[in-house]
């Protein structure tokens, strides 16, 4: 057999691993060259139907940004009080701007004392993302696949949209987003799992990152979409609701299932036809067909150790399994909540809102190279880190500005350039948020094996939806007190970033199949680098 040597393209670095792992019987003269484009956008595929945004309640719960009296002189409840405030006004003698289809806001009212209940949608919308989650990672990781999950998510993500469209009251709409929540997770969980379960150890992070550019696609074109339905937020949500449909039809009849799934399931004859496909387009031969693919666990271990069940108990009741997944979750709390409530902030801003959306979706754009540049050649966990420093610092000195604006505000002389100052802060430290949020998935799909990869993803995401809930609330908060909700910002940030210290480094680690082979192997790499560090005191004289 040749020696697999230099940097391995993207799929013949995945063979590396896997024979690290598998047994064969014959893998003789077989070369590895350079990755082909054409295997970079298959990799890559899956991760297009992140394109469809999470985010459309920033337009659709937008508060309406003004009003004005049906008769002049009319609106006031107090002639002698002078005030820009809906609540002192005379019920039915005014009238939003841009109507009362606007927003849901407008629409039903939810202004004054029922200010909080418009939190309660987007809050409702991350709780289903936290429980489908659960679901759909146990299907990913049992017999559903991580393909076919993409596809149930994407038709059901579609039917939600459309059907939250026609909600009649507050109540209805926030039940329907609680379904869209459950029925997006599927592709939240599954589009990364996949793509990097495609790949080898040295192409992981690139195309993990890729990915993210197509959820700052999505991003960005919302504000475009929503411009236009600015006067029916119902029409927004039909728009948004063709794009995962659109997905499932067009883009994921040509996206392979992962070959380390079909492996660990027993589908060894599907997992070598997926392999031969990656080697077709990267322009390679074949595979030899009397290459036997064995399953890592198949000889090691017994029937209920294969069962989804027992690798979820067992990640629990595996000391060091745990205590990761523990820390990624702590982690990955306040990342949520971050990175999603800066997104939901910017109405507080006191910035045009669409002006405010397209900056911080900007933001993305050099956050996803950043994080590309840097996993290829640093440590995931500097990283994550300094990106959660940067995104607290930044939202500590906005709190300095929002208090700084209040008082300008009651003075009425509040300066554009105060504005512009706060919003650059804001938008550089949604670019650490950001920068964190995509370094942590793949940071933790680089921490666990495949028997349980998609089911710690899902507790991250869970993990992440849990923050991302009580995001919306401090925003309704925030519309009072700006200073707070980024005092709690830069605070969580700067926490998560802290606690990701306990986590170990993953950086050129293989991609292990399950537990107790990570467990062994990792084990064995610590003894022999304390074996090298007192071979290297002997020969020192120490």
């Amino acid at each position: 057999m040749e020696m697999l040597t230099t940097r391995m393209p993207i799929w013949e670095g995945w063979i590396a691993d896997l024979v690290r792992s598998l047994e064969m019987e014959s893998r003789k003269n077989y070369s590895i060259s350079e990755t082909s484009s054409a295997r970079m956008g298959e990799a890559s595929r899956p991760e297009k139907a992140w394109r469809g945004s999470t985010l459309v309640t920033i337009f659709s719960d937008a508060q309406p940004p003004a009003w004005k009296c049906k008769t002049s002189g009319l609106c006031l409840k107090n002639s002698d009080t002078i005030s820009g405030s809906v609540c002192e006004l005379v019920p039915g003698t005014w009238e939003w701007i841009n109507g009362h289809t606007s927003s849901t806001i407008a629409e039903w009212g939810l202004i004054c004392d029922r200010k909080f209940l418009a939190a309660i949608p987007a809050s409702l919308f991350f709780l289903g993302s936290l429980l489908g989650s659960a679901v759909f990672g146990r299907l990913a990781d049992s017999w559903l696949g991580r393909k076919r999950t993409i596809m149930v998510s994407c038709i059901l993500t579609s039917i939600t949209a459309f059907a939250t469209s026609l909600s009649p009251n507050i109540w209805v709409y926030a039940l329907l987003r609680f379904a869209m929540g459950f029925a997006r997770s599927g592709i939240g969980i599954c589009c990364l799992v996949l793509s990097t379960e495609s790949v080898g150890r040295e192409w992981r992070g690139q195309v993990g990152q890729f990915g993210f550019f197509f959820f700052t696609a999505g991003f960005l074109s919302l504000p475009l979409l929503a411009y236009p339905t600015r006067t029916c937020w119902r029409n927004l949500y039909k728009i948004t609701s063709l794009f995962p449909l659109a997905y499932s039809l067009l883009f994921l009849p040509y996206v392979s299932e992962s070959p380390r799934w079909l492996l660990v399931r027993g589908r060894t004859k599907e997992a070598l036809e997926v392999l031969n496909r990656f080697a077709k387009l990267n322009g390679k031969k074949k595979l030899p067909m009397n290459l036997c693919l064995a399953s890592p666990c198949s000889s090691t271990t017994t029937e209920d150790e294969t069962n989804v069940e027992h690798n979820k108990e067992s990640l629990w009741t595996t000391k060091w399994a745990a205590k990761r997944m523990v820390t990624v979750m702590l982690s990955g709390f306040g990342v949520g909540f971050v990175y999603y409530g800066i997104q939901l902030n910017v109405e507080n801003l006191n910035f045009n809102l669409y002006i405010s959306v397209i900056l911080n979706a900007l933001m993305e754009i050099p956050a996803v190279f950043i994080g590309s540049f840097l996993l290829g050649f640093t440590n995931r966990r500097l990283i994550f880190s300094v990106s959660t420093y940067i995104a607290g610092v930044s939202c500590i000195l906005c709190t300095f500005l929002s208090g700084k604006l209040s008082n300008t505000l009651k003075a009425q002389k509040q300066t554009e350039g105060n504005n512009w100052t706060q919003l650059i802060i804001e938008a550089i430290g949604f670019m650490g948020a950001s920068t964190a949020f995509d370094i942590l998935y793949v940071y933790c799909v680089e921490l666990f094996p495949t028997n349980v990869r998609n089911f710690a993803v899902s507790m991250l995401r869970q993990a992440l939806m849990l923050g991302a809930s009580m995001a919306p609330l401090l925003v309704v908060i925030g519309r009072l007190s700006p200073s707070l909700s980024f005092l709690v910002f830069g605070l969580l940030s700067i926490s998560s970033g802290l606690i990701s210290l306990w986590l170990p480094e993953t950086r050129n680690a293989p991609l292990y199949e399950t537990l107790k082979q990570q467990e062994e192997e990792e084990e064995e790499e610590r003894h022999m680098k304390v074996s090298a560090y007192s071979g290297l005191e002997l020969g020192n004289g120490k």
